[in-house]
C-alpha cells in the first residue's frame, strides 16, 4: 500500500465511510465554522479516528497550498487490482458487467471526473494502463469526489493483453472515436460490455482501436471536433444505463 494524503471533505468523508481502516491520521482546522467540517469530526470520532487539530497555515504546508477545505487525512491507499483480476470481475457481474477502458488519460481532473461518473453509472470496474496514464493521485481523489474509493480500478501492464482477457470473458469492447460515421446511440449497449475510450489529445491508440468489436461516435451539430474526455465518459455511460434499465 502506497502512503498519501487526502485532501477535502468529498475525499476524506468517502474513507470514512467506505474503508476507515486504512485512514491513518485525521487533521481539522482548527476553529472552522464549516459545518460539515464538525460533522465529519463527530463522525471519525464516532469511527475510532482521533481528529488532530491544525491551523489553517499548517493544513496549507501540509497540502502545498491545495483547497483542502479546512480537512486532510494520511490515508494508506490500497494497491489497484491486477489485469488477472479481470476474468472472475466479469463472472461476478455476469450479464451486468460494464468495464470503462480509459486508455492513457493523463489529466488528473479528466481522471477523477471519469471515476465519478463510472461510480454514479454503476461499472464493474474500471481499466486503465499501468503506464503512460495518470494514477490515483490525491487530485485525482478529491476530482472524484470519493468515487475513487469506491470504483474498483484495474491497472493493465499490457492494455491490448488485458483487453483480450476481457473479449476472452464474453465482455463486447465498443470504442469511442469522432472518425466514424456509426452513431453509439444505435449500438446495443446491452449485456457484457467495456466502452472505450482513448487520452485527451491522441484518443485510442491503434493497438486499443484494433481490439475493438465497435467503433462509434458521440453525434454533435456544432463546430467542436471533440468532447472533454470527461465529459464523452459520461455519456456513453448513461446512454448504455438508459438502454440496460429500458430492457429489463
Amino acid at each position: 500500500m502506497s502512503h498519501e494524503l487526502l485532501i477535502g471533505i468529498h475525499a476524506v468523508e468517502a474513507a470514512l465511510n467506505h474503508d476507515v481502516a486504512n485512514l491513518v491520521e485525521l487533521y481539522i482546522e482548527s476553529g472552522s465554522h464549516n459545518a460539515r467540517v464538525k460533522e465529519l469530526g463527530e463522525r471519525a470520532r464516532e469511527l475510532g479516528v482521533k481528529p488532530h487539530a491544525r491551523d489553517r497555515a499548517a493544513l496549507d504546508r501540509m497540502t502545498g497550498g491545495a483547497r483542502h477545505q479546512g480537512v486532510v487525512a494520511r490515508y494508506n491507499a490500497p494497491a489497484p487490482l491486477a489485469d488477472s483480476a479481470l476474468p472472475g470481475l466479469v463472472e461476478q457481474a455476469g450479464r451486468d458487467a460494464l468495464f470503462l477502458v480509459l486508455d492513457g488519460i493523463t489529466d488528473p481532473h479528466n481522471f477523477g471526473a471519469c471515476l465519478r461518473s463510472a461510480e454514479a453509472a454503476g461499472v464493474t470496474a474500471v481499466l486503465v494502463p499501468k503506464d503512460r496514464a495518470v494514477g490515483v493521485t490525491p487530485t485525482v481523489r478529491r476530482a472524484s469526489a470519493g468515487a475513487a474509493d469506491r470504483v474498483p480500478i484495474v491497472a493493465a501492464t499490457n492494455l491490448a493483453r488485458a483487453l483480450k482477457a476481457l473479449k476472452d470473458a464474453g465482455v463486447w469492447l465498443v470504442g469511442l472515436a469522432g472518425d466514424t460515421d456509426q452513431s453509439v446511440y444505435a449500438v446495443d449497449l446491452d449485456g457484457p460490455i467495456a466502452l472505450v475510450l482513448g487520452s485527451e489529445g491522441e484518443g485510442m491508440r491503434r493497438l486499443t482501436r484494433e481490439n475493438c468489436d465497435f467503433v462509434a461516435r458521440i453525434p454533435m451539430r456544432g463546430d467542436v471536433e471533440s468532447l472533454n474526455v470527461s465529459v464523452a465518459t459520461g455519456i456513453v455511460l448513461f446512454e448504455a444505463l438508459r438502454q440496460r434499465s429500458a430492457k429489463r
